[in-house]
């Protein structure tokens, strides 16, 4: 039996282990990261063991550093949540061979599916149906195709092309991404499906024989090969279930599997079905396994390591719907980058559990107030669950509690999470791995651009009301008031500018906007329309605190929640969030760039630098390669000019705002 468990990973899959482990009363060990010494997981565990150094090799990725902690802290067993060495047969043998209680399937299954390759040619010849694949490029005749990593999993290591021009960059670029997300960078190509739905079936194995399914799910929704909508169960045709369990127990029984395992299929626009992996290992979507199915997907991991057989007698039946979305750290105006930072708040209403079980809202999450999100590792911060009787449901209650979360320090994909949810489409289950690309509409923010000056008109208001808090004579006054007016308050954000004039009862007098134009039909200077259906909007100061604004628009009153930390305010308002910096009043000296500089937009390191000082360069030409977070990033020219500074080198390490390049635009010949 086991009685103390190390979990060799971290962020929301430790904590998630953690709550099981605490429910059956099994002690718990977390490993960390210099970067994560202070983590939630780590403070969750009953102990912890440090792993010296940042870096995924460094620390997460060294078999010997993790058995030496289980040995240190005296564990008897050892789960490896989900990436890093969770399917490694390497580590799994090395636990096993250490006396230690390995949580997941034998190592001989995870090398037979590890290898992506050989798991196809095994499942072949067990008739389950194959995409056409090819090993070399050079024999890649039929596009368009996908590169994929024969390692890992999350969309790590994955391209698409589309004729045989970008072929041999997109595998030399896979292969590099495979390799520092997963340690081996080799790769495979793949037929490419144009409009198919990606859908997986949970299995579970124990050592008696048994191996199960239970139930399907659709994770078709997926941004760069990595899913960010799942639910449970899927919407399939008739009979596509009932061929996916069997074909996915076939494949478990192959391998004699133990343990709870994912294999993953590809569902056609003709209702064919192909095999595409099998994942040897807990997924990050369980939790809307473990909604519609009553189970604990852990807890049965336990058991079974122990020798249990599994307690379920045959697959459950489906009760009600689960849909998870996955709110991940990134820049939406930057294509999505992964974003670093310190998320100063993180608050989700409606939550009913953590973790578990729950009819209702469930969160798994990996951060807290605080916590600081690194460039070491995975951008996803936390997954959201909604269950509800029925999927319209679930997934309104599950956008209603994303667009009112707050969430504030760190850039996230919120925004876009919320609008696929509330799509159309969406609503009705026409999804598949191309949904983004043919509906750029969801990827716009919430918060319409013609709304922006009244959430910062409440921004200003707060930081007025929390000045007039803090001040040591007269505070009843309204901030700026005077006997005679004259010049009325302007407060100075980096893209807005705000000018409002309080009577001497704190009513609002008059205010605009200055600065930047926001919409076309708004002249510089003038009052904003804010798009509340009249041409000025009518704008009423109801109540002003330092955390909470009250205003009255054409009639329509609408709370907004301010939270400042430092120059930063963060507003959330009916119709959607924003984050504003506001700019001091005689603002210091700053360095001057060089004109065409480009600046790192993240921590990370420059893997590969494609020109030469002096070299000419066109706009949108590849100048090198930045690696974050797991993630390759492109550096591209801005416009055409001349390379003129490459001030660092391949394999040099920079933070946020180096500088990386300067081109030298060309000046227009007219």
């Amino acid at each position: 039996m086991i009685t103390k468990l190390l979990v060799a990973n971290r962020g929301e899959i430790a904590r998630r282990v953690f709550a099981t482990c605490r429910a059956l009363g099994v002690a718990t060990v977390a490993v960390h990261s210099d970067a994560d010494a202070d983590a939630p997981f780590v403070a969750e565990a009953d102990q912890a063991v440090r792993l010296p150094g940042n870096t995924p090799a460094e620390t997460y990725l060294r078999i010997d550093l993790i058995l030496d902690a289980a040995r240190r802290a005296g564990a008897d067993a050892v789960h490896p949540g989900y990436g890093f060495l969770a399917e490694n047969a390497e580590f799994a043998a090395a636990v096993t061979d250490a006396g230690l209680t390995w949580v997941g399937p034998p190592a001989k299954a995870i090398a037979a599916m590890g290898d992506k390759m050989a798991a196809k040619a095994l499942l072949a010849d067990a008739g389950v149906p194959m995409l056409p694949t090819w090993t070399d490029p050079d024999q890649v005749t039929d596009f368009p195709v996908l590169v994929k990593a024969t390692a890992g999993g999350g969309g790590r290591g994955m391209r698409i092309v589309r004729d045989a021009a970008g072929l041999a960059e997109a595998v030399a670029g896979a292969r590099r991404e495979a390799a520092s997300a997963f340690g081996d960078g080799t790769v495979f190509i793949e037929r490419y499906v144009e409009r198919g739905r990606h859908v997986e079936v949970q299995i579970f194995g124990d050592t008696h024989g048994t191996v199960m399914a239970l139930g399907v799910r659709d994770c078709s929704i997926q941004r760069r090969h990595q899913k960010i909508v799942e639910e449970a169960p899927g919407v399939l045709p008739d009979g596509v279930r009932a061929r996916l369990h069997e074909a996915a127990v076939a494949a478990g029984r192959a391998v004699d599997y133990v343990g709870a395992g994912t294999v993953e299929f590809l569902l056609a626009p003709d209702g064919q079905v192909h095999f595409l992996e099998m994942n040897t290992r807990l997924q990050v979507e369980h939790p809307v396994t473990e909604l519609t199915t009553g189970l604990d997907l852990v807890r049965l991991q336990l058991l079974v390591a122990e020798g249990e057989p599994l307690p379920v007698p045959a697959t459950p039946p489906a009760e009600g719907h689960a849909i998870e979305v996955r709110l991940c750290a990134e820049e939406p105006a930057e294509g999505f980058r992964p974003a670093t930072g310190t998320l100063h708040r993180f608050a989700i209403p409606g939550v009913a559990a953590e973790f578990g079980p729950a009819r209702g809202l469930r969160l798994d999450s990996g951060v807290v107030d605080g916590s600081t999100v690194s460039v070491h590792y995975d951008s996803m911060l936390a997954k959201l669950v909604a269950w509800a009787p029925t999927r319209a449901e679930a997934a309104r209650a599950l956008a209603g509690a994303l667009a009112r979360a707050e969430l504030h320090g760190v850039a996230t994909n919120r925004d876009l999470l919320v609008r696929v949810l509330r799509s159309p489409e969406f609503t009705a289950a026409d999804v598949d791995t191309g949904f983004l690309d043919r509906h750029p509409e969801v990827f716009a923010p919430l918060l319409p651009p013609d709304q922006l000056p009244v959430a910062a008109l409440a921004a200003a208001l707060a930081g007025a009301a929390a000045r007039r808090a803090a001040a040591p004579v007269l505070a009843g006054l309204p901030s700026g008031w005077r006997n005679v007016p004259a010049l009325p308050q302007l407060t100075r954000f980096t893209t807005i500018e705000i000018s409002y004039r309080l009577t001497r009862t704190g009513a609002l007098a008059e205010w605009e906007r200055r600065g930047p134009l926001l919409t076309d039909s708004v002249e510089e200077g003038a009052p904003i329309n804010t798009g509340a259906g009249e041409p000025q909007a009518r704008v009423g100061l109801v109540s002003a605190a330092p955390d909470r604004v009250v205003l009255d628009v054409d009639g329509v009153r609408r709370a907004f929640r301010v939270h400042r930390v430092g120059s930063s305010v963060f507003v959330d308002g009916p119709d959607g969030a924003t984050s504003l910096t506001e700019l001091p009043r005689l603002p210091p000296p700053t360095a001057a760039l060089a004109a065409g500089s480009l600046l790192a937009p993240l921590p990370g390191a420059v893997t590969r630098v494609h020109v030469e000082v002096g070299q000419r360069v066109a706009a949108g030409d590849l100048l090198l390669t930045l690696e974050a977070m797991k993630l390759e990033h492109q550096v591209l020219a801005p416009a055409a000019g001349i390379v003129a500074e490459l001030p660092v080198p391949p394999g040099g390490q920079v933070e946020t705002g180096t500088v990386l390049a300067v081109v030298d635009p060309e000046e227009d010949p007219q």
